[in-house]
């Protein structure tokens, strides 16, 4: 098992983003299904945990044969995905990936938000044996790079000024003195045991996370226009809407899988 920790900062209170947050999961939904493949939302729900908090519970299908590299693809039938079970407390959340045509694969994510640049330690209260392994890595927005063809100028930090509330664009050294400034503490657990597979699954794994991270979270910022000042009301009903557009487009184009369909039991 790999497990890596992201501490990614942005420019918002851990209270502004929980409209941001829900924003732009579901767009990145749209976004994502394409034609021939992309993302059809199974369940989405409300939940109450053992302490009596409310939180959604969202489980979805990727469908995402035609981006991996070649060497997998070769491993797997065409008509294939992954399924995604999250449970969203929000400022805590856990997304689980697994596919059932590969049992012994899955990612698992943790994330608290904090109103703070990434000061706290052990944010997650890992275990002595799991801070031993655990790679520790600050993604800044303004400075990781996303390949040339993911780049869109709108989308960058460091030329994005947003009209509604004047933050940006950012600087180099932006999260020393930014206020408001929030971190997304993210845990993630890569799973793949099959000998001779093991790690280059996992490595590749966790260099894909961390690039959709990098991608996502530069998004959120620069899309903050589209989704500030919305009540959790408001995102909810288009959250609704969006994931309605997203099933008719991908259950109508996407063909039943032929392999076995359940999805792997959570740990």
């Amino acid at each position: 098992m790999l497990l890596h920790e992201y501490r990614i900062c942005l420019p918002f209170t851990v209270e502004e983003y929980h409209t941001g947050q829900l924003y732009m999961i579901c767009k990145h939904c749209e976004i994502e299904s394409s034609k021939d493949e992309g993302v059809e939302v199974v369940r989405n729900e409300a939940i109450t945990n053992e302490d009596g908090l409310a939180g959604q519970l969202t489980e979805k299908r990727l469908y995402l044969s035609s981006r991996l590299p070649t060497w997998i693809r070769s491993l797997i039938p065409n008509v294939f995905y992954i399924t995604e079970k999250a449970s969203n407390f929000y400022p805590y959340t856990t997304t689980e990936y697994t596919c059932s045509f590969l049992p012994r694969f899955s990612i698992m994510v943790e994330t608290r938000y904090e109103n703070n640049n990434g000061t706290t330690e052990n944010c997650h209260q890992l275990s002595p044996e799991e801070l031993a392994i655990r790679k520790l890595e600050y993604l800044d927005i303004a400075l990781e790079n996303v390949p040339d063809y993911k780049y869109k100028e709108s989308e960058d930090p460091c030329k994005y000024k947003s009209a509604k509330t004047g933050r940006g664009p950012l600087t180099p050294n932006w999260r020393e003195f930014m206020k408001p400034i929030m971190c997304a503490y993210k845990i993630v657990r890569v799973r793949f045991e099959v000998w001779g597979l093991q790690t280059r699954v996992e490595d590749f794994t966790q260099r894909a996370v961390r690039d959709i991270l990098v991608l996502a979270h530069r998004q959120a910022f620069t899309w903050m226009d589209e989704w500030y000042g919305m009540t959790l009301d408001q995102v909810r009903e288009y959250e609704r809407e969006m994931f309605d557009r997203t099933n008719k487009k991908v259950i109508q184009t996407t063909p039943a899988p032929t392999t076995n369909t359940s999805t792997t039991n959570f740990d």
